[in-house]
């Protein structure tokens, strides 16, 4: 067979552009989306209408101890058993996770076993042991090792209820603490130590200026969820009747008996709290990637204001600023689609040559 009696496939550039440009493109469907859609949207209104209509949730008890003076002082009291335990836990947590990363065999056992210690035993039993530290030593000094003592003080006195939820919450932070630390350590790339050694910087130095900040984009994300976890964990304090949010809440609706509004108002307030760290955690996490990245992720705000500037650009039918990235509003306008200013098409896309 000649070549000449081969039929050849029409092919896109033979195509006449004013028949490409009638075409209908059609768009894509998912219906699986759409039924899913369909039905968490029917289950989320089944819960709004269910806390709205159902008046044994008792919202108007809830809104008057929302801001109640104890409850805002039980808030105050859950914030710094927070603060406190967070600084000792991840402070003491860098020092045993660079203990354990030592060449020293005594530092490196000495790590491990306060990490297997404080790990194995229950938060409510350590609260309760440090409560309790006057039985095993009435009074504790301060003087010469095996030597005589200059001060003494009574335990009962030095370790009250804030004293003994801090060292429990806090010594018990420090053990998960530490392996976060060290796994974030570990987790920086082995060619990042070679290079700092081969240009002679110290080993202390190494480590502060160059591994630590890159571990932490791998600590970050996992520090904060352990301070949340701090946070809720806070409410175990309440076998010490220490005056934080859980133990007022339950103080209140053991006068009053409103157990659920009262749990409520405990409720919301966590998640003030927790949404308070979350938010926090987003900014953290786009400082350290500033290494990483080439563009960081945008912030909540910058959303909301592009999202706007397009959609105000759309209703009035003009190029979207120059202020909005591309990757928010496409670059066609012979679809119908927005332009940032500045942006015209090309001769090629009129028709001409480019």
């Amino acid at each position: 067979m000649s070549s000449s009696t081969l039929v050849r496939p029409p092919t896109v550039a033979g195509t006449d552009r004013a028949t490409l440009e009638r075409l209908r493109v059609l768009p894509a469907r998912h219906p699986g989306r759409w039924i899913a859609t369909a039905v968490v949207a029917l289950v989320l209104a089944m819960v709004v209408n269910s806390l709205v209509t159902n008046t044994n949730w008792d919202w108007t008890t809830v809104g008057k101890y929302l801001t109640w003076p104890s409850i805002l002082s039980g808030v105050w009291g859950t914030i710094r058993l927070t603060l406190a335990a967070a600084v000792i836990g991840f402070g003491l947590g860098t020092v045993l996770a660079l203990m354990r990363l030592s060449r020293s065999p005594l530092l490196q056992s000495v790590a491990w076993l306060y990490i297997w210690v404080f790990r194995s035993v229950p938060l409510i039993l350590q609260l309760l042991l440090w409560y309790n530290l006057a039985y095993l030593y009435p009074t504790l000094s301060i003087g010469v090792p095996f030597g005589p003592g200059f001060h003494d003080f009574e335990t009962g006195n030095l370790v009250g209820k804030f004293g003994a939820a801090i060292l429990g919450l806090g010594l018990s932070q420090a053990a998960y603490s530490a392996e976060i630390v060290r796994a974030g350590i570990i987790g920086v790339d082995q060619g990042q130590h070679e290079a700092a050694a081969a240009l002679g910087i110290p080993r202390a130095r190494q480590q502060t200026r160059i591994v630590l900040p890159q571990a932490m984009r791998t600590i970050v994300p996992t520090s904060v969820n352990e301070i949340i976890g701090l946070l809720k964990g806070t409410s175990v304090v309440y076998v010490l009747a220490y005056g934080e949010l859980f133990y007022t809440v339950g103080v209140i609706y053991g006068r009053n008996l409103r157990v659920v509004p009262l749990l409520l108002v405990a409720a919301v307030w966590y998640l003030v709290l927790t949404t308070v760290l979350t938010i926090a955690q987003f900014y953290l996490e786009r400082h350290y990637a500033r290494g990483a990245l080439r563009t960081l992720p945008p912030t909540p705000l910058q959303k909301a204001r592009w999202s706007l500037l397009v959609a105000w650009a759309r209703l009035r039918r003009e190029p979207v600023p120059a202020s909005v990235p591309a990757g928010w509003a496409s670059a066609n306008r012979t679809a119908g689609h927005l332009l940032r200013r500045g942006n015209t098409p090309s001769r090629r896309d009129q028709g001409g040559v480019a």
